[in-house]
């Protein structure tokens, strides 16, 4: 089996790759089932729900339930046939909020334009 959308992290002009920095915050069961819903879009591109979901203008998320009863989020989109890991959050809202959205874009428009 191969991967039908290799996954990379963001990373900023400084080098920093705040995805990755995030998961190695979160403890290593959490970090363990985040990694294996990455590992599903890789592998199983174009997926749905409840995995993944479109939240428009290219970005994508992957939901992950993790430990305490708490949602994991993971915002990407796609470049130059690459899943980019633009942002990762805590969700503690119904909605995805746009504050986190917005930075998912905005990163990723700063990597188009490079």
């Amino acid at each position: 089996m191969y991967k039908k959308v290799p996954a990379r992290f963001f990373a900023a002009e400084s080098g920093e790759e705040p995805v990755r920095q995030w998961l190695k915050e979160l403890d290593a069961n959490d970090r363990k089932t985040i990694g294996k819903d990455i590992q599903k879009v890789e592998f199983g591109w174009s997926i749905g729900l409840p995995v993944c979901r479109s939240l428009g203008s290219g970005l994508w998320e992957i939901r992950s339930n993790i430990s305490d009863g708490r949602i994991a989020r993971v915002i990407f989109g796609f470049v130059e046939g690459t899943m980019v890991l633009f942002h990762g959050f805590i969700k503690k809202t119904q909605k995805t909020p746009s504050q986190d959205i917005e930075l998912a874009y905005k990163r990723m428009k700063s990597l188009i334009r490079r």
